[in-house]
């Protein structure tokens, strides 16, 4: 079984990346999001933002461990059995205990902040409806800290084992990923 986690920055093309590895190689997808997001129903709260998820998701790894919330999605992907993408990698944490658990690839994504920005606006997730400079103090906050429990996207990206820069089509999105499979083919039939 191939666990493929994900990591980037915000709007840089993660949910993109899923799509194509469940459309064509079949990979099962666990996101953190969405485990974040029943956390947050389950307390109560019915609407939540980028800032409650990051809250929960600290918590969380506080009170469990620094690699609780991707730990969890990793159970869920055992008992499927298929290949499985664990999306949204945000603490080295979780990057260390997924690389304890066998055959773990880590893809990074990037893309200019101008770029991402327009995708987020496009998307329009309950996260997206913010402004231009919120997107950026969003993302500095989540960028970098010492405290293990919380997001260090920056640490995340630099222990990535392919880093993609998506200023691009999806076309060429899906030619790097295509590229980084074969890869992968190659360094797992040696």
């Amino acid at each position: 079984m191939l666990i493929i986690g994900i990591t980037g920055t915000i709007g840089a093309g993660k949910g993109t990346i899923v799509k194509y590895l469940i459309d064509k190689y079949k990979f099962q997808h666990f996101s953190v999001r969405d485990f974040l997001k029943k956390q947050a129903l389950d307390r109560g709260i019915s609407t939540p933002d980028r800032d409650v998820f990051t809250k929960i998701a600290n918590e969380l790894r506080e009170q469990h461990s620094p690699s609780y919330i991707v730990d969890e999605l990793f159970q869920q992907a055992i008992r499927e059995g298929n290949n499985a993408i664990i999306e949204s990698i945000r603490s080295p944490g979780e990057i260390t205990s997924l690389r304890s658990k066998g055959k773990f690839i880590l893809l990074a994504i990037d893309a200019l902040p101008e770029i991402r920005y327009a995708r987020i606006s496009e998307r329009k997730s309950e996260t997206d409806h913010i402004s231009f400079e919120t997107f950026i103090k969003n993302e500095q906050r989540e960028m970098q800290s010492n405290n293990p429990y919380h997001q260090n996207l920056s640490a995340c990206i630099s222990q990535a084992d392919f880093v993609i820069e998506n200023n691009g089509s999806i076309e060429e999105l899906q030619n790097q990923i295509d590229y980084i499979f074969e890869q992968l083919n190659h360094r797992y039939e040696n």
